[in-house]
């Protein structure tokens, strides 16, 4: 998801940006995948070869945050690991200036646990993005304990930048979106566990029946069966509420590495596509 908000950034709202990744490979294939979009868009005619190349133009990367000198804004996307996220914070704070905002893109982990990891958590704040970054409109913006009205309005300032529109939620466990939508989606697992309808009827009634543009076993798919049972987790953990238990199938899946769209299987067979 890193790419697509650095790709956003770097096309709309014309910043100049850096990707840090510890792994040159996945920095290599997520620049890979940035310069298709943009090849796309220039087919399609949405930009031109030169808008394509002022985009490149501002984009670098870096393996380290020890790499890093300055940066006014920082948007932190790694996976649902609270212990990694705090980490991470720690090392940012440690490195740039104390007028650096420091945002994560957690999508259900609390920012003011994140936020204490940091020297100055009031500089800390949720910003979560919708999967693909390029495409959907919304990030939710989700102020910690600590979060300080400066930052909440430089935020906000950012997200219109960027061409997004900005929902507010309270510092709970999945926030809005993945507060309702979890929880469907694990109930959609249950179903198919429990042998109620294959896989397809499921997402077939879903789609057909409640005018939804995506059934939930597929949107689980590209979301990431382990994005899925990571949030599910929290949301048990934080809120001791049973219904939030995740399936026992959600977990064979991600115990085999069938998380999905990006392993090549998933709920579904995606083998044939890669």
């Amino acid at each position: 998801m890193g790419i697509g908000i650095g790709l956003v950034a770097a096309r709309v709202a014309k910043l100049n940006v850096q990707f840090i990744d510890s792994s040159p490979a996945q920095l290599t294939k997520g620049l890979e995948f940035l310069d298709k979009l943009l090849v796309k868009d220039v087919a399609k005619g949405r930009y031109t070869e030169q808008v394509r190349d002022e985009v490149k133009s501002r984009i670098t990367t870096a393996t380290s945050i020890s790499q890093m000198s300055s940066a006014d804004f920082v948007i932190e996307a790694v996976s649902e690991n609270a212990d990694l996220k705090r980490k991470i914070f720690a090392e940012l704070s440690n490195q740039l200036p104390p007028s650096t905002i420091l945002a994560t893109n957690t999508s259900s982990i609390s920012i003011t646990k994140i936020a204490s990891a940091a020297k100055l958590p009031e500089k800390v704040i949720g910003m979560h993005f919708m999967n693909p970054v390029p495409v959907m409109k919304l990030v939710e913006i989700i102020p910690g304990l600590q979060t300080s009205e400066e930052t909440l309005s430089t935020t906000l300032a950012l997200a219109q930048k960027m061409g997004k529109t900005t929902t507010m939620s309270q510092d709970v466990p999945g926030f809005i979106a993945n507060r309702l939508l979890m929880p469907y989606i694990n109930e959609a697992v249950i179903a198919l566990q429990e042998g109620i309808a294959t896989k397809e009827d499921i997402d077939m009634t879903m789609k057909l029946g409640t005018n939804n543009p995506m059934g939930p076993l597929t949107l689980a798919d590209f979301i990431g069966l382990d994005t899925c049972l990571a949030i599910m987790k929290v949301l048990h953990t934080e809120l001791g509420d049973t219904k939030y238990r995740p399936a026992v199938l959600l977990q064979k899946y991600v115990d085999a590495g069938w998380l999905g769209v990006k392993s090549g299987r998933g709920i579904y067979d995606y083998s044939a596509k890669m």
